[in-house]
Protein backbone atom coordinates (compact mmCIF):
# COMPACT_ATOMS: atom_id res chain seq x y z
CA UNK A 1 0.00 0.00 0.00
CA UNK A 2 1.37 3.32 -1.08
CA UNK A 3 1.18 6.83 0.20
CA UNK A 4 -0.65 9.47 -1.82
CA UNK A 5 2.04 12.04 -0.94
CA UNK A 6 4.53 10.12 -3.10
CA UNK A 7 2.32 10.76 -6.11
CA UNK A 8 0.78 14.13 -5.17
CA UNK A 9 3.15 16.17 -3.00
CA UNK A 10 1.08 19.31 -3.69
CA UNK A 11 -1.72 18.16 -1.37
CA UNK A 12 -1.90 19.86 2.02
CA UNK A 13 -4.19 20.25 5.00
CA UNK A 14 -7.78 19.06 4.85
CA UNK A 15 -7.46 17.98 1.25
CA UNK A 16 -4.52 15.70 2.08
CA UNK A 17 -6.37 14.11 5.00
CA UNK A 18 -9.49 13.61 2.88
CA UNK A 19 -7.60 12.06 -0.05
CA UNK A 20 -5.54 9.84 2.27
CA UNK A 21 -8.79 8.50 3.71
CA UNK A 22 -10.12 7.75 0.23
CA UNK A 23 -6.96 5.99 -0.92
CA UNK A 24 -5.88 4.21 2.28
CA UNK A 25 -6.69 0.74 0.91
CA UNK A 26 -5.38 1.37 -2.60
CA UNK A 27 -2.38 -0.35 -4.14
CA UNK A 28 0.43 1.75 -5.61
CA UNK A 29 -1.03 1.28 -9.08
CA UNK A 30 -4.48 2.42 -7.94
CA UNK A 31 -2.98 5.43 -6.17
CA UNK A 32 -1.06 6.36 -9.30
CA UNK A 33 -4.25 6.07 -11.38
CA UNK A 34 -6.12 8.16 -8.80
CA UNK A 35 -3.37 10.81 -8.76
CA UNK A 36 -3.25 11.07 -12.56
CA UNK A 37 -7.00 11.56 -12.91
CA UNK A 38 -7.45 13.72 -9.81
CA UNK A 39 -4.58 16.05 -10.66
CA UNK A 40 -6.27 16.89 -13.96
CA UNK A 41 -9.60 17.64 -12.27
CA UNK A 42 -8.68 19.38 -9.01
CA UNK A 43 -8.51 23.13 -8.54
CA UNK A 44 -5.57 24.72 -6.79
CA UNK A 45 -6.71 27.08 -4.02
CA UNK A 46 -4.28 29.74 -5.27
CA UNK A 47 -5.99 29.68 -8.68
CA UNK A 48 -9.32 30.27 -6.94
CA UNK A 49 -7.75 33.14 -4.97
CA UNK A 50 -6.36 34.77 -8.12
CA UNK A 51 -9.67 34.45 -9.94
CA UNK A 52 -11.48 35.95 -6.96
CA UNK A 53 -9.08 38.89 -6.99
CA UNK A 54 -9.93 39.34 -10.68
CA UNK A 55 -13.50 39.89 -9.53
CA UNK A 56 -12.46 43.20 -8.01
CA UNK A 57 -10.71 44.38 -11.17
CA UNK A 58 -12.16 42.73 -14.27
CA UNK A 59 -15.06 40.24 -14.10
CA UNK A 60 -16.78 39.03 -10.95
CA UNK A 61 -17.74 35.36 -10.61
CA UNK A 62 -14.91 33.63 -12.46
CA UNK A 63 -14.04 31.67 -9.32
CA UNK A 64 -17.60 30.31 -9.16
CA UNK A 65 -17.43 29.10 -12.76
CA UNK A 66 -14.13 27.32 -11.97
CA UNK A 67 -15.70 25.35 -9.15
CA UNK A 68 -18.69 24.33 -11.25
CA UNK A 69 -21.21 26.74 -9.69
CA UNK A 70 -22.55 28.11 -12.96
CA UNK A 71 -25.67 29.69 -11.45
CA UNK A 72 -23.70 31.55 -8.78
CA UNK A 73 -21.14 32.55 -11.42
CA UNK A 74 -23.87 34.11 -13.54
CA UNK A 75 -25.38 35.83 -10.50
CA UNK A 76 -21.98 37.29 -9.58
CA UNK A 77 -21.36 38.28 -13.19
CA UNK A 78 -24.63 40.20 -13.52
CA UNK A 79 -24.59 41.78 -10.04
CA UNK A 80 -20.93 42.76 -9.85
CA UNK A 81 -20.13 40.02 -7.37
CA UNK A 82 -23.30 40.89 -5.44
CA UNK A 83 -22.02 44.47 -5.23
CA UNK A 84 -18.56 43.12 -4.37
CA UNK A 85 -19.79 41.71 -1.03
CA UNK A 86 -19.97 38.15 -2.38
CA UNK A 87 -16.56 38.56 -3.97
CA UNK A 88 -15.16 39.74 -0.64
CA UNK A 89 -16.69 36.71 1.13
CA UNK A 90 -15.18 34.42 -1.53
CA UNK A 91 -11.84 36.13 -1.03
CA UNK A 92 -11.96 35.14 2.63
CA UNK A 93 -13.32 31.63 1.92
CA UNK A 94 -11.36 30.74 -1.23
CA UNK A 95 -9.79 27.68 0.42
CA UNK A 96 -13.22 26.32 1.37
CA UNK A 97 -14.48 26.84 -2.19
CA UNK A 98 -11.51 24.90 -3.56
CA UNK A 99 -11.79 22.16 -0.91
CA UNK A 100 -15.51 21.59 -1.52
CA UNK A 101 -14.94 21.31 -5.25
CA UNK A 102 -11.89 19.07 -4.80
CA UNK A 103 -13.81 16.82 -2.40
CA UNK A 104 -16.46 16.27 -5.04
CA UNK A 105 -13.84 15.56 -7.70
CA UNK A 106 -11.92 13.17 -5.40
CA UNK A 107 -15.10 11.18 -4.73
CA UNK A 108 -15.80 10.95 -8.47
CA UNK A 109 -12.24 9.86 -9.21
CA UNK A 110 -12.37 7.27 -6.39
CA UNK A 111 -15.49 5.79 -8.00
CA UNK A 112 -13.67 5.58 -11.33
CA UNK A 113 -10.59 3.94 -9.77
CA UNK A 114 -12.78 1.50 -7.83
CA UNK A 115 -14.54 0.48 -11.04
CA UNK A 116 -11.13 -0.28 -12.61
CA UNK A 117 -10.38 -3.06 -10.07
Amino acid sequence: MGNILQFMPELTGHELIFVQGLTKDYSDNQIQNFANIYRARRRDPMTILLCTLLGFIVVAGVQRFLVGQIGMGLLYLFTGGLCLIGTLVDLINYQDLAFQYNQKMANEVAMIVNSMK
